[in-house]
This record gives structure tokens, C-alpha cells and sequence, in this order.
């Protein structure tokens, strides 16, 4: 028997779905890939990267009250193939990051952009060459 093999998905109750579907397509780039209602009620909108297979499920739920997303407690992370190029778009939307960009010495770093109802986005560049590690 095999147990759990693959992740598909992870999802994050917004409070306002349409803002954070703007949020994560003209921000980050994704695409959305599938949108319907569960059998709870639950709005549900589904959103991938493009060169990833998992995807993001952005849930609004009314019903469960307002979202208070607790400090530090879970971000997305992404690569990116510059922070400062993605600076340079962020700038373009009226957006900064909220920490960094921090690089290392081997070009390699990180920074953290805010989504609408106050999850991390960690934007993570490689170091280029064949060894690169985050």
C-alpha cells in the first residue's frame, strides 16, 4: 500500500475571493485552472504556477467568519528568476516587499511580498550554475 505519494493542493480561506484571484494572477502570474462551489457552500477557485503541477485553492467561506492570518504561521514560497526584476514589477502594481530582498554572496536570495488578507509570498532566486541550492 502506498501511503500519501503526492501533494495537489493547498488551500487558504480568503475573505474576499476576487481581490486575492487578482492578487495571485497579475502579481504572481498564475493561472487560474478550475472555479465551483463544494457541497458546503464553500467558494472555491484553483490557481497554479506554470511550471508547477500543485495548485493553490483559494476559499472563501463567509460563513467561518473573517480571516486572521497569524504571524508567521505559513507562506507560499516561489522561484523567481530575479528579486530585482520582480521589485521592478511589484513597483509597476504600487506594491514593495514587505521584507528583503536578502541575497547571498552566490547570487542566491529571498524576499517576502504580502497577499491581500496578509499571507507570506516568499519569492526565493536561485544562484545560477548547476550546483545552485537555495
Amino acid at each position: 500500500m502506498r501511503l500519501a505519494f503526492k501533494l495537489l493542493h493547498t488551500r487558504y480561506r480568503v475573505d474576499d475571493l476576487e481581490r486575492s484571484v487578482k492578487f495571485y494572477r497579475d502579481v504572481l502570474g498564475l493561472d487560474e485552472v478550475r472555479r465551483h462551489k463544494s457541497p458546503r457552500g464553500s467558494e472555491l477557485v484553483f490557481l497554479k504556477a506554470p511550471e508547477s503541477d500543485e495548485t493553490i485553492e483559494l476559499c472563501s467561506f463567509p460563513a467561518s467568519g473573517p480571516v486572521h492570518v497569524q504571524t508567521d504561521l505559513t507562506h507560499l514560497a516561489f522561484q523567481v528568476d530575479s528579486l530585482e526584476a520582480f521589485a521592478q514589477h511589484l513597483a509597476k502594481l504600487g506594491l514593495a516587499y514587505s521584507d528583503g530582498p536578502h541575497l547571498k554572496p552566490d547570487g542566491s536570495g529571498f524576499a517576502f511580498v504580502d497577499a491581500p488578507e496578509g499571507y507570506e509570498i516568499e519569492l526565493i532566486q536561485r544562484a545560477s550554475g548547476p550546483t545552485s541550492t537555495y
